[in-house]
């Protein structure tokens, strides 16, 4: 296979997931780990049976804290730079499920700095507009409000700066170069940042004044900040934070890397009509299926490339008997290429069309989220 590169930055190249966890040194998900997860959460999410989130850090440690009732808060997060698509709900939505299965608190950092520093052309005016966009699709997933906070690093710096500091103080520059692929003419702020990332992962614990475990659900090209955070927070006194790591939904396009933001035929954004995403996957969304319906109708197509059939497995049909039958359809030739998008279509509108009933709602609701310092 070709080289990839996964950075924080970063995602190009066709993904090797399992030379990635060799790699970054996490470790894959395996059945006792769920079977852990289903003692306490009394089901097993689909995204974990279907390794879309597929490994971790200290996930046996956190559930055993749990256990002795030692109970643990979520940290994950999203730095506004764009409109929001469905590839960033994805682990969202897992991250939904568990505070709603472990009854977690869940800080929700919205980094606004962190894109102004490391892209070009964005301003803090830009950054401001995103957030308040991108705060309005996080509460339309429904979070719980009385235990989900968020945290502005711009607007909460003076609560984050002085925590930021001290885990500055333990970092090399050298380990940030090498971590991120920073260089010499990199700026200051991007050098820095790291530390800021790191702040949600013991900020509980600051504030509590005891050890709070941490749990941190993430696509996987996020774990550099956290390899960090788990290297510095001991020094610190603080428990190295647990993590759970998913895969990239593939662009509509199939080509390599992940979904980005900023070319709309890759993905489909939160704020797209219902018949503009349904255009797009039928003229963008990878196939699977043959050149003529004759040769599909006898050979079949291939699943496993389909990224209609993808973003069913990793997001959007939970129910493991019905994708299984629409696996089989579609390998047989019994289902037609057109036919899988229907199904992915149907279920794409629907969703859009409550998503964004509920951004509507969530209009001026975003104070009540909000961290207070």
């Amino acid at each position: 296979m070709a080289e990839f590169t996964v950075t924080p930055w970063e995602v190009k190249g066709e993904v090797d997931y399992d030379k990635l966890i060799k790699q970054f040194g996490v470790e894959k998900i395996n059945d006792a780990n769920l079977n852990a997860i289903k003692k306490h959460a009394g089901e097993v999410h689909f995204m974990l049976r279907r390794k879309v989130f597929f490994c971790h850090r200290d996930l046996n440690w956190l559930l055993s804290e749990y256990e002795k009732g030692n109970k643990f808060y979520i940290y994950t997060g999203r730095a506004p730079s764009g409109n929001v698509h469905i590839g960033h709900l994805l682990p969202w939505v897992f991250t939904k499920w568990l505070q709603d299965k472990f009854g977690a608190e869940l800080l929700f950092q919205f980094p606004d700095e962190e894109k102004f520093l490391f892209k070009e052309g964005l301003t803090f005016d830009d950054t401001s507009h995103y957030l308040q966009e991108n705060m309005l699709d996080v509460i339309a997933l429904g979070f719980d409000p009385k235990k989900t906070k968020f945290l502005v690093d711009t607007r909460h710096a003076s609560t984050m700066y002085r925590e930021a500091c001290k885990v500055a103080k333990r970092i090399t520059v050298s380990t940030v170069k090498s971590s991120f692929g920073l260089s010499d003419q990199s700026n200051l702020g991007e050098v820095f940042y790291t530390a800021m990332q790191a702040v949600p992962a013991f900020l509980p614990s600051v504030l509590a004044g005891k050890n709070i475990p941490c749990l941190i659900p993430h696509a996987i090209d996020q774990d550099p900040h956290f390899r960090i955070t788990r290297d510095v927070l001991p020094k610190l006194g603080y428990y190295k934070p647990a993590s759970i790591q998913c895969m990239f939904l593939p662009p509509l396009t199939g080509s390599s890397g992940k979904m980005s933001a900023s070319d709309e035929t890759t993905a489909i954004y939160t704020t797209d009509a219902p018949e503009v995403a349904a255009k797009k996957i039928n003229k963008y969304a990878f196939s699977g299926g043959q050149a003529t319906i004759e040769e599909h109708r006898k050979n079949g197509g291939n699943p496993d490339i389909d990224v209609s059939f993808q973003w069913l497995r990793m997001m959007f049909e939970p129910d493991d008997k019905k994708l299984q039958k629409i696996y089989d359809d579609y390998k047989s030739g019994a289902m037609l290429t057109g036919e899988l998008k229907q199904i992915l279509i149907e279920k794409m509108m629907m969703f859009l069309k409550e998503h964004q009933r509920k951004r509507e709602q969530a209009k001026n609701k975003s104070e009540k989220f909000m961290f207070k310092q």
